[in-house]
């Protein structure tokens, strides 16, 4: 075994042994579900605020979006990440506030929660129907994430099993989780978003070093026809103007719809609940926000400045596909590791923020899938008296199934990361997403309409993304923003049709700040 590799290795494996260990040191600090899910509503705005966005980036931000830039160019990754960019801050400014001293009051402690006592529905119906959805859409997020640690090893040491290196990565996730639970997880991923913006500035400067300088960068990228050009689809493959496409009007608003996700990710609004106090959610939102915009467009730099190490400069190996080229910091970081046992701890700690990101956004989803069943499923619809040590353990096996599952979906390695957070981005963003916002500031929408737009939306996703989306041309649109219009369109009509909330429902609403 080389020197790099050694250094490559003691830094991932102190990593992980870290995560571990603040999993086992918080693990006696849960004494109640709501420690257990919420971290008993005591977390800092900083904590806060970085925990969020790192739960929030997963591995897109370290795979996905330089992928996408390596091979496509600026048009994708950039009006991607400006309706990112403009939802998270939208979702700061308008829904963390309300959403925390809301849930409080009706001490929710889960979105599905949420929606049952904001309706008042003792049927268990909007619970049950949350909770579902919840489950469903995030085993294909979560197993984006194990994708990604497959894919890292697998990079890293060829004669690595993809299947393996899953499987080591999940239990490290699960450990953690289960011991520690939200107030674990939150910790770890603080760390987590340290790491991930250390190693994409690493990589940002060595990578323009080793490709020849910024002017190297930029005449590279030149030689593919519009490549640069925010209006146009291509990808490297191209070689002449005629076969560049234009990204037009339509296809900029699909992909800026990527930004109305934010209003119903289970994982991002846990965040907002567990804040100790709903008055420094400000706080949470300037940092957040200035780190998503910042880590973003340095991803998307990073994709470009990965084209030219392998184009121009040749120092680095090139890829056939975008869903190849995910591994482009990967491939970078190996060349780092070359260069002496200090870069190679450094390439190692990079490989370990590919490592973070992935991690920081499973352990929020597999607490999140795990309420939803043992909280909201066996003691929410079912009805079964659960004491807090019983719903505990519930929640532990909840996790290690929902791992599991999400494992045997990740299993093929030629999956891309991009491809499946999309999907489940958008099953969220339209199955809760309208409902959130209806639910927080219209006071008439009740728990009919909010049936009729979770099954609306949820629906909308399956039906566009395989039926209508395939026909092409003006049908080519991300699942998410018809979704999301049909979802609102029939929570507003259903409310409407249907009964008023009763006058307890509505003074509740109104008393909330």
């Amino acid at each position: 075994m080389t020197t790099a590799n050694i250094c490559i290795i003691l830094a991932i494996v102190v990593y992980l042994v870290g995560m571990l260990a603040i999993g086992a040191a918080n693990s006696r600090r849960n004494k109640t579900a709501g420690d257990f899910y919420l971290g008993g509503r005591k977390l800092g705005p900083v904590v806060i605020a970085m925990s969020t966005e790192a739960s929030d980036m997963s591995s897109w931000l370290l795979m996905g979006v330089p992928g996408l830039a390596y091979f496509c160019g600026l048009a994708e990754a950039v009006w991607t990440v400006v309706g990112l960019a403009v939802g998270t801050y939208l979702n700061w400014l308008i829904v963390a506030k309300r959403l925390r001293s809301y849930s409080a009051k009706l001490d929710a402690i889960t979105i599905p929660d949420f929606f049952s006592h904001r309706f008042g529905d003792k049927s268990g119906l909007i619970e049950g129907i949350a909770a579902l959805v919840i489950i469903v859409f995030f085993v294909p997020y979560t197993a984006s994430g194990f994708a990604a640690c497959g894919k890292l090893f697998t990079n890293l040491f060829p004669n690595m099993n993809y299947m393996g290196a899953m499987l080591i990565s999940a239990a490290v996730i699960v450990g953690y989780c289960t011991l520690g639970g939200f107030l674990a997880a939150s910790i770890t991923s603080l760390i987590q978003s340290v790491v991930m913006t250390i190693a994409l500035f690493v990589i940002l400067v060595f990578g323009i070093h080793s490709a020849g300088g910024w002017s190297a960068v930029v005449a590279n990228a030149q030689t593919v026809p519009g490549y640069l050009d925010v209006f146009a689809s291509t990808d490297i493959t191209v070689k002449s103007m005629d076969a560049v496409g234009k990204y037009g009007f339509i296809t900029i608003v699909s992909t800026l719809a990527w930004g109305l996700g934010y209003f119903g990710m289970p994982h991002i609004l846990n965040h907002f609940m567990a804040i100790d106090d709903a008055n420094k959610l400000k706080i949470s939102r300037r940092i957040g926000s200035v780190w998503v915009v910042i880590s973003m467009s340095v991803a998307i730099i990073v994709g470009i400045v990965g084209f030219a190490m392998s184009n121009s400069a040749g120092v680095i190996e090139g890829f056939a596909s975008n869903s190849a080229a995910e591994a482009i910091l990967v491939r970078i970081s190996r060349l780092l590791s070359e260069y002496g046992i200090i870069p190679a701890l450094l390439g190692g700690v990079v490989l370990a923020g590919i490592l973070s990101s992935t991690m920081s956004t499973a352990d929020a989803q597999l607490l999140a899938a795990a309420s939803g069943v043992s909280h909201n499923i066996i003691k929410g619809v079912f009805r079964r008296e659960l004491n807090n040590k019983q719903e505990m353990a519930i929640a532990r096996i909840a996790v290690l199934v929902v791992a599991a599952i999400a494992v045997f979906f990740a299993r093929d390695p030629n999956s891309s990361v991009f491809g499946i957070v999309s999907f489940a981005w958008a099953g969220f963003g339209a199955a809760f997403g309208p409902l959130m916002l209806f639910a927080l500031f219209w006071k008439r929408c009740n728990k009919y309409g909010a049936i009729a737009g979770m099954i609306t939306g949820g629906a909308t996703i399956f039906l566009w993304k395989f039926l209508v989306r395939p026909l092409g041309g003006a049908w080519n649109i991300y699942e998410l923003l018809p979704a999301f219009l049909t979802a609102s369109l029939a929570i507003v009509v259903i409310s409407l049709l249907t009964k008023e909330p009763d006058a307890e429902i509505v003074k509740q609403f109104e008393s909330v700040a």
